[in-house]
Order: structure tokens, then sequence, then C-alpha cells
């Protein structure tokens, strides 16, 4: 088969025969849980965390797929296995996991109300649009606030990742009339800095890399893997709330996010902000050698 393959609802089919149907909660609730997974050496890399990033998200919402970890698991490895065998030499996979809580019968004239019917789960994976992050790793990534604020803990746990994201088009859209190419920076209801749509954020301030609590946001996995690294190298790190003043404090900024790992950041809110910076050199350097090759010269050269 010369065809993508996707895993949807226990089966596995060619992409181009993969749909969900108009009644789908996912579409019609905006009611959709899922993570994205990356490889290396077209092998899927912190896989076990990305898993278990998902499984608790469906548990927070009582979306729950049929089958479990290790079958999740399976499939996802035969998914990458085939996928892989399709793209050129030294190129990557995302592989995305998602779940809704399936169709809303009523909503086509069929038997059946919101979470009456099967979890729609799916699996499928594309290539790494690496070339997209050249940009960042060239001239470093810049970010805008905008007026538009995170949703509140109050209303959806910031740890569930899920794709009800109308607010983050919203602020996508201002920052994009603001500053093109651009990318919106959250604060929440009380105007902490929070995240971008796709990166956690962090500074670097006296050589130590700080962090937004992981209790207010997101918990990424590459945040996870900076922590490590920081560790391993001796580089301080701490979480602490951070407001918008703080930023144009940074010795150095940074985005942590699974497609391309770690990138600086060389402007905010208009201001340059001092890039490349050594603490993200430090990282990336690291960060390659645990992979076991050149992340940014991998981007580069896509």
């Amino acid at each position: 088969m010369v065809e993508p393959l996707v895993f949807l609802n226990d089966r596995f089919l060619p992409q181009s025969h993969a749909a969900l149907t108009l009644h789908d909660a996912g579409f019609v609730m905006g009611a959709t849980v899922t993570d994205l997974c990356r490889t290396f050496h077209q092998r899927l890399y912190r896989w076990p965390d990305h898993l278990a990033r998902f499984s608790a998200s469906c548990r927070s919402t009582s979306i729950n797929p049929p089958l479990g970890d290790q079958e999740i698991s399976d499939r996802a490895e035969k998914l990458v296995k085939h996928n892989s065998l399709l793209l050129p030499p030294g190129r990557e996979l995302a592989l995305v996991l998602f779940a809704t809580p399936g169709p809303i019968g009523y909503y086509l004239g069929e038997e059946g109300g919101v979470g009456d019917g099967p979890v729609t789960f799916g699996m499928h994976t594309f290539p790494l649009p690496l070339a997209r992050y050249r940009p960042w790793v060239e001239r470093g990534a810049a970010l805008v606030v905008p007026g538009v604020r995170q949703l509140s803990a109050a209303c959806v746990d910031p740890h569930i990742k899920m794709r009800s994201r109308l607010h983050w088009w919203l602020a996508d859209r201002e920052v994009q009339r603001l500053e093109p190419g651009a990318v919106a920076l959250l604060l929440d209801t009380e105007g902490a800095v929070t995240e971008t749509a796709g990166a956690n954020v962090l500074l670097v301030r006296g050589g130590k890399v700080i962090s937004p609590p992981r209790a207010r946001i997101l918990e990424g996995i590459s945040l996870r893997v900076v922590m490590e690294l920081c560790g391993t190298l001796g580089i301080p790190f701490e979480e602490r709330p951070l407001a918008l003043s703080d930023l144009a404090s940074a010795e150095e900024m940074l985005l942590a996010s699974t497609p391309y790992c770690l990138v600086g950041v060389s402007r905010c809110q208009g201001a340059a902000v001092p890039w490349p910076g050594e603490v993200c050199r430090h990282l990336v350097r690291a960060w390659s050698e645990e992979v076991g090759l050149d992340i940014h010269k991998q981007i580069l050269g896509a």
C-alpha cells in the first residue's frame, strides 16, 4: 500500500477512507481530547509519557477509549512502522491520538443522545513539517500577548489536552493583525503568563530557567525533558508565577514543544529579547545527544 494508514474505531483504514460522521460530538460540541507524539529516527519519542497524558485527559473528561494502553501502543507502533516507509530519508512523523464522546444520535434523526453511543477513538500520522519551524531556528520566535485570556481552570482543567480551541483561534487572529508571523502568548484571568497554543514558555534569568507553575498550565512532555536536562547540566530550574513585566527583563526566552523540542524567542511584545541564548544552545545540544541527531540541524535541512 502506498497510502498512509489510519486507525479509527478499531479498524486500520487507508487515510483517504477515514472520516467522522456529522453528528460526532467532536464536531457538535467540540469535545475532543488529544495528544501528539513525534518520532526520532522514525521511532516514537517519549511515547509512554504522551500516552499517560492522553489517558489522564480521557479520565478527566469521561471520554474513555475502548482499548487499553497496551492495545493502543501496539496499534500506534504498527501505524508508525507502515507510514514511515512512505517517508523520504531523514524525515519524521507526528502521531496524533484523539477521542470524542462519539455520535449524538438525534443530530441525524437517530436514537440516542450525548454519551449514549460508543466513544470515537482514532490515531493518524503526518510527516512532521520541520520546514515550518525553520524561521524560529534561524531568527527566533516572536511572541505577542493578545487581549484574549486563557480559559479559567474553574472551567477546564489546564492539564487536559483538548481541541476545544476557539479562544486560541481568536487569539491568533488578533496577534496576526498586530504582528504577522508572531505567536500568541496568553495570560490567565489573573494576568499571569501561561503558554502558547503549542508550546510551554520559559524564561532565563541569572542563569536559572523559570517556568510558570505546572499546576496552572498544560504539563508539556518537552517541558519535562527541559527539567531533566537542566538537572543533568546543573542548570537551576524553578517554577513560579510570571507576570508580563517578568518577560521584559528576561535574559532569554524559550519555547518547548514536541515537534521542534526547543527554540529561542527573539522578540516579545515588539521588544528584542537576547537571542541566540547560551542556555538554549546548551539544552538543545544535550537534547540532540540524547536522541542521537542534531535537532536544529534536522530542522534547517528539511
